[in-house]
């Protein structure tokens, strides 16, 4: 599939996902406010193609202070701190408030993100959007295959695995397949099991 298909296929879906997605999005964002009072995005600097630094959009899912949680966790939690380190993800999660745990569950998490698609920072299907710790720290040599398209708000690992896939370097393979295979045909395949995928909850967290 060549990359100009590609984008008119994005701009388009992304296009009508918002549309579409309106009516949730508003009381969404009203029961993230009503929470805490925090902010109601999330966003941090992920890696794109080519390598370039882009900032991601999530409706936020976590309290406020989840970085300053994190470190006392890993600090001193040695069971959390080695799950961590494995897969970057923790199952029982004491930092997500509970409007994000059904956020998560739903994946309504990432409908924000098709702002990114819309801007070109992203794909709706590539690799899952990593920072620059987790590709220096997983992909390593084969951050070649992930710099080489736009990651996606859904992919491989996500209809494939999702947080079910406690290793990494599963995570890693399955991007660089998806790198190796990809086109249209399959990029339509992914979307129909994200559907099947998100309504079921599948290894979700």
């Amino acid at each position: 599939m060549s990359d100009k298909l590609k984008r008119v296929f994005d701009v388009i879906f992304s296009l009508f996902a918002i549309l579409l997605s309106a009516p949730v999005a508003i009381p969404i964002m009203i029961a993230i406010k009503l929470t805490d009072g925090g902010s109601v995005f999330f966003k941090q600097k992920r890696v794109g193609k080519g390598g370039k630094k882009f900032e991601i959009i999530k409706f936020r899912s976590m309290y406020p202070d989840a970085e300053k949680k994190l470190k006392e966790i890993l600090e001193y939690d040695e069971e959390a701190r080695k799950e961590w380190d494995a897969s970057h993800k923790l199952k029982n999660d004491p930092r997500i408030t509970p409007v994000g745990k059904f956020l998560r569950k739903t994946s309504l998490d990432e409908l924000p993100q098709f702002i990114n698609v819309l801007k070109g920072d992203m794909s709706v299907v590539g690799p899952r959007p990593v920072t620059q710790e987790e590709l220096d720290k997983f992909y390593k040599e084969k951050a070649e295959f992930y710099k080489k398209v736009k990651p996606g708000i859904t992919g491989y690992w996500q209809v494939e695995g999702r947080s079910d896939i406690d290793n990494y370097d599963e995570r890693v393979k399955m991007d660089e397949w998806y790198v190796k295979n990809r086109s249209f045909l399959l990029d339509f395949k992914i979307i129909l099991k994200t559907i099947k995928v998100v309504l079921t909850g599948k290894g979700a967290y």
